[in-house]
């Protein structure tokens, strides 16, 4: 068996998982159920793209690939990043009850009155002030 045949066959099986791969990223892009998932989805086809690059200048010894390789990777990191930061502040943002009302036409009698703070508890600024 030669080396020809050895890296053909390599070059087939490393093309034929990255096409596979892309496939089913393109599938997970287009029924992502959230607009995360599909964000994901989209920087996990980047990779694919650099991993496909890099095989081919691997196999080709093409060396003028770098600054594609690099220029993508940045891009994809920059672009996570960037989603990441905006996830987290649609996330920090307090979400308004959607039935404010709803309390005015509970019967408040039937709640739980607080539990007793015991004799160790502070008093409030009410009590503590006639003691001075």
């Amino acid at each position: 068996m030669s080396i020809d045949l050895v890296e053909a066959v390599l070059t087939w099986i490393v093309g034929g998982l990255l096409a596979v791969s892309a496939t089913l990223t393109l599938v997970r892009i287009t029924i992502g159920p959230s607009v995360l998932d599909r964000v994901v989805a989209t920087d996990v086809l980047v990779s694919i793209v650099i991993c496909a690059l890099g095989a081919y200048a691997a196999l080709s010894d093409a060396w003028t690939t770098l600054p594609l390789l690099i220029s993508l990777s940045l891009v994809g990191f920059l672009g996570s990043v960037a989603v990441a930061r905006f996830v987290a502040r649609d996330r920090d943002t307090p979400v308004p009850d959607p039935m404010p009302d709803r309390l005015a036409e509970e019967d408040l009698s039937a709640r739980p009155l607080p539990a007793d703070p015991g004799p160790h508890a502070r008093p409030s600024r009410s009590e503590g002030e006639g003691s001075r």
